[in-house]
Parts: C-alpha cells; structure tokens; sequence
C-alpha cells in the first residue's frame, strides 16, 4: 500500500507541471489589416487602427492579447461573433510621421514578462513578441499651402486689374 502512494505521488509531481502550465499559441497565422489618419486638416492627432485574425497551430481561441506600437502597450479588443481582433493608437502628427512601422503583439505570458522589464528598468527588445505586424503610414497631408478661396479671390483681382488696365489704355 505504501509503494502504491509513494508511485502515484511521483506520477502526480511528475504530471503537475502539465496541468499548471498554461497554453501558448503556437505557429500562429496572421491576417492584418490597418488604417493611418490620413489628412491632417480637421484632426489634431494621427490615429493608427489595426485589425487582425489570429489562427494557431493548435487550435487556441479567445486569447487575451496586447499589443505594443511605439512604447505603448494597450489590449487588443476582440470583435464581437468573428475571430477578428482590433486595437487602436493616437498620437500627434509629428510623433506618428510617414514611414513603416512594427507593432509588436504579446500573448498573457510574455505580456507579464514585458511588464516585468519594465517595471526593473531593463531593455524590452529582447522579449519575444508572439507575432509582429508591419504596416506603413503614408503621412497626413495637411493640404494645399494655398487655400482655394485665396486663390480664387486672387485670380479676380488679377483679372480685375487686366480689364481695368486695358480699358484705360482704349479710353486714353
């Protein structure tokens, strides 16, 4: 009887990290989208909206995922019914400029590892993301330099300056 507790406590110290390890996406499939504000006239600030569908080897669903971009780390929302899901950042113009940019996405394991970098003050680079996305931003255009209504406003008075001119050369 004591062999037979003895056997089945080596099983279960064996098994126990089995059961206490939690699952990681492995191999995962991703499938992105994104948005840039692209025109900087009527908004203060360049918003960056990223959607994505994530598919693993094995089969995880409903995963807890953050993702950072440019320092900031924010959760990833889950989009209601569908696999899909989303996350969104704002920053000024200036701070978001054109070019192509990495935002890095964390499943809760490495999330808490990153956080835990960051709380000691040590690099975060060497964490490894669970997957990368790459998008580019075009840049917000803040328009023409000259506004159309100046413009039109000074092509009148050119024209207005022209007729005058030459009905004043035919009166003389």
């Amino acid at each position: 009887m004591a062999t037979s507790q003895c056997l089945f406590l080596v099983a279960l110290c064996c098994l126990l990290p089995y059961f206490g390890a939690g699952d990681t996406c492995l191999s995962p499939e991703v499938k992105h989208e994104s948005y840039t504000t692209t025109e900087a006239t009527m908004s203060t600030e360049t918003a960056v909206v990223l959607e994505f569908t994530v598919n693993c080897k094995n089969n995880m669903k409903n995963l807890n995922l953050y993702v950072e971009f440019n320092g900031r780390v924010l959760p990833a929302a889950k989009v209601a019914n569908s696999d899909r899901y989303q996350v969104s950042f704002s920053d000024e113009h200036k701070k978001i400029p054109s070019g192509s940019y990495v935002a890095n996405v964390y499943d809760e394991e490495k999330y808490s590892d990153f956080r835990k970098a960051q709380r000691n003050n040590e690099e975060t680079s060497g964490i490894p993301s669970l997957f990368s996305i790459n998008f580019s931003h075009d840049g917000a255009s803040t328009g023409p330099m000259i506004q159309s209504e100046f413009a039109a406003a000074a092509l009148a008075a050119v024209v207005w300056y022209l007729a005058y001119s030459a009905r004043a050369k035919l009166q003389a």
